[in-house]
């Protein structure tokens, strides 16, 4: 048997090892919306960058700056009338996909840099209009301007907010900046038809069962404001279709609305954010919520009566994000949740896939799934997986210490 060093190693070993474990988190633990709900006076841009969903796409950047408006500088923005879509792009031209803090602003190299911003990101930006000048001017202030914006400086920088080197910055300029490209008319959600997008991407059987009871009223109604579907193929609810005939009128419209969340949640926002979920069919009296995991890229959704896999995109254009699944989500609410074991991870354990997961739905098209997986590696979303792994090798280095 190896001796164990003295207590002063071992005791050096913990410490370590408790210093590495509470590092680790802190690699991913900004939110936007808290950060500014400390601040009353920007209380309209962070409610706006909720409503368009910027706010979680910045939570899942590991390296972002926000420039930051006041309630008086957003209402230059509201006195344009923007559609949902062109205002989303507008505030994304003020989150800088790079760190600058206060420091950094005024030792620009050359004293002026052009930034990508999260309006760039996206692809909607023609040529380099997703860019922001940077330039240090005289008298210590610093300026900013859209790159489509003839060079013109519209803002100033006011004060720092909130610094997380190198994590996030959040910084507060005099006025919006202004850009043609980011503020062109963009499609309306009255252009999505959802029943005939989902019928041209087989889940002809959910649309014609969404309409039969009723439901998309309700689906379209939530598209303005941020709608995620939850689509099971055709051969899916086919197998399903003994119990769904046994259910009432009512339960079969809630069974339905379970499939949607009156949020729009993009894959990575999905991997970032695990937890509990509420659907179109939480009301106060039954909760109708799922569990939402990850495992590296693949995102599963727990009712507590079966594990439903994500297996690809549909569509995925702010505000309407469509995904299909592998199984029909079963809500505790309306089926018994013995089903459950039969889902875990235990009871498939030996079974092929096709056995422990039941009929698989329809394979999405293989340019959207691929597409989905590599937009959270752009976003550098680190996954449970990953966090384990790093906690392994860590523990390991630790005992290597501890233990002769």
């Amino acid at each position: 048997m190896k001796p164990v060093r003295p207590l002063s190693a071992v005791s050096l070993g913990v410490s370590l090892l408790v210093l590495l474990l509470v590092a680790v988190p802190a690699t991913h633990a900004h939110n936007i919306t808290r950060i500014l709900a400390k601040h009353p006076q920007f209380s309209t841009f962070n409610h706006y960058l909720t409503v368009t969903h910027l706010a979680g796409e910045i939570n899942s950047r590991l390296t972002i700056t926000v420039l930051a408006l006041d309630n008086s500088a957003m209402s230059s923005i509201l006195d344009k009338h923007l559609s949902i879509g062109s205002l989303k792009n507008l505030l994304s031209l003020h989150v800088l996909v790079d760190y600058f803090g206060t420091k950094k602003l005024h030792q620009i190299g050359d004293g002026t840099t052009l930034t990508s911003t999260m309006f760039q990101a996206t692809g909607a930006a023609a040529g380099t209009s997703g860019y922001v000048n940077i330039t240090d001017l005289k008298g210590g202030k610093v300026g900013f301007g859209a790159e489509d914006n003839g060079g013109t400086l519209d803002s100033v920088f006011v004060k720092s907010i909130a610094e997380i080197p190198y994590n996030i910055s959040v910084l507060q300029i005099s006025k919006a900046l202004s850009s043609p490209e980011a503020e062109a008319p963009m499609p309306g959600p009255s252009d999505f038809n959802l029943t005939t997008i989902l019928r041209k991407q087989g889940c002809e059987a959910f649309a014609n069962l969404i309409v039969e009871s009723g439901a998309d009223k309700t689906f379209e109604e939530n598209i303005e404001g941020g709608l995620t579907v939850f689509c099971p193929g055709d051969t899916t609810l086919s197998a399903f279709a003994p119990k769904y005939k046994n259910l009432t009128k009512s339960q079969k419209l809630s069974l339905l609305l379970y499939h949607g969340v009156p949020v729009y949640q993009s894959m990575q926002m999905l991997r970032s954010n695990n937890g509990l979920m509420n659907t179109l069919a939480t009301n106060g009296v039954n909760k109708y919520d799922f569990t939402v995991q990850n495992d590296g890229e693949v995102v599963t959704l727990e009712t507590k009566v079966v594990t439903v896999k994500i297996t690809g995109t549909v569509i995925d254009e702010d505000p309407l994000v469509i995904y299909k699944i592998d199984k029909v989500l079963q809500p505790r609410e309306l089926f018994k949740a013995t089903e459950a074991a039969a889902a875990s991870p235990k009871a498939s354990k030996g079974k092929s896939t096709k056995e422990a997961d039941g009929p698989v739905a329809d394979s999405p098209e293989g340019d959207a799934a691929d597409a989905t997986a590599d937009s959270a590696n752009d976003a550098g979303v680190v996954g449970p997986r990953e966090v384990r792994l790093g906690l392994g090798v860590m523990l390991g280095l630790v005992l290597s210490v501890v233990v002769v």
